[in-house]
């Protein structure tokens, strides 16, 4: 699957006649489930738009732990916390195969000073980014174990959408949703064992069915 220079974030926000210098300067990338698109600690080359797939962006939490930050999806933007000279602060792994088209930063800073609109889109996504990564800290502060595992079984539900069955369209790891609400495998397995006990949610290996959304949206602060 090839980038076709109407849907990524760059090219929806770019001037038409930018168009041409994409198309010379980016890099259309493929990676593999499980793939890294960029580590933590890895020097800053450019920035990624997101064409097709899903992706976790994370950073280590401790010795050998990660927190999940955000999943990113198609028209989303990977790599846009590091500054060229510097290194990527998180990490970015696919989840499934996943395509993304590469703009190195010296076309991107050329980019931001030909295309106002772009400038300003980019402003705001920063500024969105700030906000969410603010909630999220309260909410991971905050909020119990009970409440953060049952939120982020929303979160990836509204992410991914739901399948003809009802289960969430992503097939994820117990690892996972436990790095997404700042927990532990461990625990992840007990409350999801207590809660397919109690029919409030039905599971077929890495697929999760919500069954009793009102039962676990009672754990989560309003």
């Amino acid at each position: 699957m090839l980038c076709d220079l109407q849907r990524c974030f760059l090219c929806t926000h770019c001037q038409p006649e930018w168009k041409e210098l994409i198309a010379l300067r980016k890099q259309t990338q493929s990676f593999k489930k499980g793939q890294a698109i960029f580590s933590e600690g890895d020097p800053v080359e450019g920035i990624y738009f997101m064409y097709a797939g899903a992706v976790k962006v994370h950073h280590r939490w401790g010795a050998d732990k990660e927190l999940i930050l955000h999943f990113a999806l198609p028209g989303d933007v990977l790599g846009y916390r590091g500054r060229d000279g510097e290194t990527y602060p998180v990490s970015a792994t696919a989840l499934e195969p996943t395509v993304a088209c590469f703009i190195p930063m010296a076309f991107l800073e050329a980019s931001f000073q030909s295309n106002s609109r772009f400038l300003y889109r980019m402003m705001q996504l920063y500024a969105d980014a700030l906000q969410q990564a603010e909630r999220r800290m309260r909410h991971l502060a905050l909020t119990e174990v009970r409440g953060r595992t049952a939120d982020a079984l929303f979160a990836i539900r509204d992410a991914f959408g739901v399948n003809a069955g009802g289960f969430i369209a992503l097939a994820i790891t117990r690892q996972d949703i436990a790095s997404y609400a700042g927990t532990t495998y461990e625990t992840v397995f007990k409350l999801f064992t207590e809660w397919a006990a109690q029919g409030w949610i039905e599971t077929s290996g890495k697929f999760i069915r919500i069954l009793n959304e009102t039962g676990l949206r009672a754990f989560i602060p309003r």
